[in-house]
């Protein structure tokens, strides 16, 4: 049983969780220029802290993750 798969994404959610929660976010972070999966700092940083490296947002980053979570 994956325990991942009930598991919501979060603004706190390793960005190297992201697609084990969501295997189909590649396609969204892709689309919105978020590349960090192959990144190093993947392990490291949160979804939302690598958002804001990128310049987005609260409330992008709050639609991202309503997008990320369906």
């Amino acid at each position: 049983m994956n325990k991942m798969k009930n598991k919501k994404i979060t603004k706190n959610t390793q960005l190297s969780e992201v697609l084990q929660i969501n295997p189909d976010a590649s396609e969204v972070l892709f689309e919105i220029g978020l590349t960090c999966i192959g990144c190093p700092m993947a392990t490291a940083e949160t979804l939302e802290q690598g958002c804001k490296a990128h310049g987005m947002k609260d409330k992008q980053i709050e639609m991202l993750i309503k997008k990320l979570n369906k």
